[in-house]
């Protein structure tokens, strides 16, 4: 996922998209530790693909502060 991928994402889009990255996040894990995880590489973009929603939603955050 990209970043103007994410940036054109409404705030309940973004909030969706996070919780279904975090479970499979969860689900990774449990793979990795059960030794069933065959793309190693997912864990590493999914982590990356929840910092920058978060990025994202806190950015938006502080412009409606500051605005």
């Amino acid at each position: 996922m990209k970043a103007s991928e994410v940036k054109d994402m409404t705030p309940d889009q973004l909030q969706d998209e996070l919780l279904k990255l975090k479970k499979e996040q969860f689900n990774l894990r449990f793979q990795g530790a059960s030794g069933q995880l065959e793309k190693t590489s997912r864990v590493r973009q999914v982590r990356r693909d929840i910092a920058r929603i978060k990025t994202i939603q806190r950015q938006r955050e502080v412009a409606q502060v500051k605005g």
